[in-house]
């Protein structure tokens, strides 16, 4: 796969290195700032590839950017205040990628040159996850304690003391390292449903206990009762943790896609069984808890072998304090200096809080491709007897990866979604009043039909501009704006229903017409009695045309004055000439000649513009 690069070099990317030789750092940036504020992305689309490798280096190393690494603000103050404005979020290099993701780009990269060393594949993980779930069997078929310590010292057997510390000992932090590695790491696609899975058994070893309680009737999962929660707080950062990196990565997925849906329905399910939230908050409490500050080496007697031997010699005495051992777990895994982040903190609950609103917009979004997928499919029958489907089929939904746009699909998505944000609210008890706020401002970018959404933007003094939550919809195609053309009637572009040569010859005709009698026409339209009302009805008077916003734009456009005039392109219609074409192949019928036929089609419409002009001035048939 070839590294992004330029078919041709233009003219304005010659000119862009010719700058970088001969201008200064700053201003350099300042041309560049320029040019992406005022060129369109048709044209800033050639120079991105080149400015990326002129900003961080390329990637065979012979272009060395602008030494980022070695730029400091002590050493050079003015060229690393220059730097960091343009590298800003809210600055030129990030408005030229909005730019470009808004008009859908793409660039090719090599796969190469990625730094992932360790590449896990699907198949390593669905072994893990078998080892996992073999390991928690192996532990739960542990014999229960004897009630007193002397004799338990005297039967405890080198397989049962075994049993006891596979898991804790040679397995914790292993997995732990590896969790982390593919939650920052794994593509965000579906086929992260196999670390998802495998966390998830990691997560639950009463699933793999011997005893199994009879089946029963109930949805919810069976509760978590007390004899699990040392395990939970000896694990507390794969519960809580990890749950943060799943939310950071939902966040960031297209959930109208079932299958991205269902890993967030499969982990709120397990997450909501009854007193796990509950068990997983008295382990943060546990770890919060003050106290003296533990040894360095104390720490990690939890998850080393017993000085002096193996570790199935002799067995670590058991220490009762419960708080010492999540402080040993969490100072083990991260280190003292680590900073915990409360799984029902403010800050977590707040991302739940911004994944259940975008649950509530996935499911807006599914019911309206759902509604969509239905006209369609209705629309798409009709017009298959005649053999062919209408043009505006050709923008159908392909924001996500759906395999298909089904009923079934987007069913499914709906369900998923639904008990997803069930569980979630029972997990952070989420209060009715929440969703309902979440769902009302969900539902305010609906149109008065509730089909289509605009994206999330805000008003400013020139026009609408997006915010990153609108960027991101637009990117996922969850939600567009209906674009429509704006300027003028007359030179908007040829559709699909126009004959080209048509509308290039009426054009011409038009424009002579309307350049030649261009004052007859206004003193015409400027009478107030009948003559002027006929003449106001067939003429196209543009000021008379409402213009509606559905996109970003500048407040202060260039404005054009134009007066009554003379439109014919309505002609180069092909409805209207296969209307004309019946009209004449029935008056063949009845033996009616081309210009019978054309006087009375011009007396017809005559007598109809004239009843229309007496009680509708205001319709404009012209206007299309």
């Amino acid at each position: 796969m070839a590294g992004p690069h330029l078919q041709q070099p233009s003219f304005l990317l010659a000119t862009l290195k010719a700058d970088c030789v001969n201008k200064p750092f700053a201003q350099r940036c300042h041309d560049l700032e320029t040019l992406i504020e005022e060129l369109p992305a048709k044209e800033l689309h050639g120079i991105f590839p080149w400015l990326v490798e002129s900003i961080f280096g390329s990637l065979d190393g012979i272009i060395v950017g602008w030494n980022l690494r070695c730029l400091q603000g002590r050493t050079n103050p003015n060229e690393y205040s220059v730097a960091l404005d343009f590298l800003d979020p809210s600055g030129p290099m990030m408005k030229l990628v909005y730019k470009l993701q808004a008009e859908e780009y793409r660039y090719d990269f090599p796969v190469s040159y990625l730094p992932e060393s360790f590449k896990p594949t699907e198949e390593h993980v669905l072994v893990v996850r078998l080892l996992v779930k073999h390991l928690h069997a192996f532990s739960n078929s542990l014999k229960p304690e004897p009630l007193s310590p002397s004799a338990h010292s005297h039967t405890a057997s080198p397989l049962e003391e075994f049993k006891r510390v596979v898991i804790p000992r040679f397995v914790q932090e292993k997995l732990y390292i590896f969790l982390q590695h593919c939650f920052g790491h794994w593509p965000l696609d579906a086929s992260f449903r196999a670390v998802l899975e495998m966390w998830l058994s990691y997560l639950q070893p009463w699933r793999y206990a011997p005893e199994k309680p009879p089946q029963s009737a109930e949805p919810l999962p069976r509760s978590v009762s007390e004899k699990w929660a040392a395990f939970i707080q000896e694990n507390l950062l794969m519960y809580t943790k990890l749950f943060v990196g799943f939310l950071n990565r939902a966040l960031r997925t297209d959930l109208v896609s079932p299958k991205n849906a269902l890993m967030v329905f499969r982990v709120a399910k397990v997450f909501a069984q009854p007193n796990l939230a509950e068990m997983i908050l008295k382990g943060e409490q546990l770890f919060l808890e003050p106290e003296l500050v533990i040894p360095h080496r104390q720490h990690r007697l939890f998850m080393s072998p017993t000085l002096g031997g193996s570790f199935l010699s002799s067995r670590s005495p058991a220490v009762t304090d419960a708080s010492f051992k999540v402080k040993s777990h969490v100072y083990s895994l991260e280190g003292q200096d680590f900073q915990y982040k409360q799984m029902f903190g403010t800050e977590v609950r707040n991302l739940v809080l911004k994944l259940a609103q975008l649950i509530c917009q996935a499911q807006q979004t599914a019911k309206s491709l759902s509604d969509h997928s239905a006209e369609a499919t209705a629309t798409q029958s009709f017009f298959s007897w005649f053999r062919f489907t209408p043009s505006d089929m050709n923008g159908s939904y392909t924001g996500n990866d759906l395999d298909e746009i089904g009923q079934d699909s987007i069913k499914k998505t709906d369900e998923y979604l639904e008990k997803a944000l069930e569980y979630l609210c029972q997990i952070f008890k989420l209060s009715e009043a929440q969703l309902t706020q979440m769902m009302m401002k969900c539902g305010t970018a609906q149109d008065e039909n509730g089909k289509k959404q605009l994206p999330d933007c805000i008003q400013s003094e020139d026009g609408l501009i997006l915010t990153p939550l609108g960027r991101y919809q637009i990117i996922n195609g969850l939600r567009r704006f209906e674009v429509q053309y704006q300027g003028d009637s007359e030179l908007q572009p040829i559709r699909s229903y126009e004959n080209a040569t048509l509308v290039r010859l009426l054009f011409r005709l038009s424009s002579v017409l309307n350049e030649r009698f261009a004052d007859q026409m206004e003193a015409l339209c400027s009478r107030e009695d009948f003559v002027g009302r006929l003449c106001r009805y067939h003429l196209t008077n543009p000021h008379l045309v409402q213009k509606i916003r559905y996109s970003p734009v500048v407040r202060n456009r260039t404005s054009h004055t134009w007066g009554p005039r003379i439109s014919l392109r309505f002609l180069a219609s092909y409805r209207t000439l296969t209307s004309l074409l019946m009209i004449y192949f029935l008056a063949s019928w009845f033996y009616i000649g081309p210009v019978g036929c054309t006087f009375i089609t011009l007396t017809g419409y005559f007598l109809y513009a004239v009843i229309m002009t007496f009680f509708f001035e205001g319709w404009k048939p012209h206007e299309h």
